[in-house]
């Protein structure tokens, strides 16, 4: 799983739920697909997926993570710094993990200039949990 996924499935909790009970649904009924049935699995699938996608759809993840926030141990600035969103996720926020993570998302610019990696990497992680479904506009406000 790649460090976007790990962070997706901390901010959507029931979402990472919602997809392994699909993931179990839909092997059981591929393990059981007989010719005149693919199309019912094919549909199966679609509403598997449509089911995830309305698990994720406006969540308040500023709340869930103030509320973590108020549970750890250090003040942490989750909202703009990349690395307080890791470890308040608990997650691993070593140089070596962004540059992976920057990786992932297709960073373009130098690993080497971190203070820029860093600045794009929490702009583009709150960008995708918001195309995710989470709700982190009054960030912005």
């Amino acid at each position: 799983m790649g460090i976007l996924n790990n962070i997706f499935s901390k901010v959507f909790p029931s979402a990472q739920a919602t997809v392994e009970n699909a993931v179990d649904t839909v092997k059981d009924k591929v393990e059981n697909i007989t010719a005149s049935v693919k199309d019912t699995v094919s549909s199966g699938s679609q509403q598997v997926q449509e089911k995830v996608e309305q698990s994720t759809s406006n969540v308040d993840v500023t709340s869930i993570l103030d509320n973590l926030a108020k549970k750890h141990p250090e003040a942490l600035n989750w909202k703009t710094s990349i690395v307080d969103l890791l470890k308040l996720l608990g997650i691993d926020s070593s140089l070596d993990a962004r540059k992976k993570l920057a990786q992932e998302l297709n960073y373009t610019g130098s690993t080497d200039d971190t203070a820029a990696m860093n600045t794009w990497l929490i702009k583009e992680v709150m960008k995708k949990i918001a195309e995710k479904g989470g709700n982190i506009t009054h960030l912005f406000s």
